[in-house]
């Protein structure tokens, strides 16, 4: 006797096709982007993501795989800074699109806030497991799919 479980595993279902055209990015490319954003602005990684698609032709680019490959340009990015090298990947300017900071950037969230704070943003703490963020970050985003690099809004220096 087979189970119904089994019987809906082996039901022939109709094909849906492509559902979506997904990204595994290179790390350079990602590199290369961040490096677009200019000292005192930001960008999310969701802006990363929609960014490197747009330029390949994809619909998306997988966060996960994302994610990964920047960690692996800020980690980079820090070898650099121990070895003397000028013009390092400005990794810390990257957050998430709600504005919070990344825990598993080299340093974590204290190193990260530390530069941001020194470019002039301002900071205000996590609560809980939720890391702290930039406030009204929406106002220092930049526009990446604009060549040259647009800012979207200038950031309030005190």
């Amino acid at each position: 006797m087979v189970g119904k479980w089994r019987e809906k595993l082996e039901r022939e279902y109709p094909s849906h096709g492509k559902i979506v055209g997904i990204l595994i990015p290179k790390p350079m490319d990602l590199d290369s982007l961040i490096r677009t954003v200019p000292e005192g602005y930001l960008v999310t990684d969701e802006q990363l993501r929609t960014e490197l698609a747009r330029r390949s032709g994809a619909d998306v680019a997988c966060s996960k795989v994302t994610g990964i490959f920047l960690r692996i340009c800020a980690e980079a990015a820090e070898e650099d800074r121990a070895e003397g090298r000028e013009g390092i990947t400005p990794y810390w300017r990257v957050i998430s699109k709600d504005g919070s900071l990344k825990p598993k950037f080299p340093g974590g969230v204290e190193s990260q806030s530390f530069r941001l704070k020194g470019e002039g943003h301002q900071i205000v703490p996590g609560g809980g497991k939720k890391p702290p963020a930039v406030k009204d970050f929406q106002h220092a985003l930049v526009d990446i799919g604009v060549e040259p690099q647009t800012p979207v809004a200038i950031v309030n220096v005190e």
